[in-house]
């Protein structure tokens, strides 16, 4: 049975089953993506048909969606497979849960490091645009004279070179 005569519905109705164009569709992927993870061994084909035709049900999209996600925190696939690779070893999922809060955190420190460096560069960027709407007429002169008064001598680099060579 095919949905609204699309011959590219490929949802076996009966079982519940889905053909790798589909699940690829759903989950917003590629069908070389779907091979690609099966051939990292991060998602496994569980049924076939007679014809040996690969079906996929909802646990396999929902591997492919939290694959994704991963990916979307910045985990790569080897690091993702090692995850996976612990429910084999891991009835309990003690073992993933706390790898996962692991890694979770590694990435949350990297976030938070990335964070401080782009705050640091809005800083920057924002005193430049301060200083050059400030600068008016004056642009031309600096550095200059008005260096030793300028209400940004703390952080204009021109000053800290006058008083690095004056030392």
């Amino acid at each position: 049975m095919r949905l609204g005569g699309d011959p590219c519905y490929n949802r076996d109705m009966e079982t519940g089953r889905y053909r790798i164009g589909e699940l690829a569709r759903k989950a917003g992927v590629t069908v070389r993506t779907v091979r690609y993870y099966e051939s990292l061994g991060l998602l496994k084909t569980q049924s076939r048909s007679d014809g040996g035709q690969r079906y996929y049900s909802d646990a396999d999209l929902v591997y492919i969606s939290r694959i994704i996600e991963l990916k979307g925190l910045d985990f790569s696939l080897e690091e993702i497979g090692q995850i996976i690779r612990l429910g084999n070893e891991d009835s309990t999922g003690e073992l993933r849960r706390l790898q996962l809060l692991k890694q979770y955190r590694s990435k949350l420190s990297d976030a938070l490091e990335r964070k401080a460096s782009i705050e640091h560069r809005i800083g920057e960027l924002s005193w430049h645009v301060h200083q050059l709407e400030g600068a008016g007429d004056g642009f031309q002169d600096c550095p200059g004279q008005a260096c030793a008064t300028c209400q940004f001598a703390d952080r204009c680099t021109f000053q800290q070179k006058v008083h690095a060579s004056a030392n």
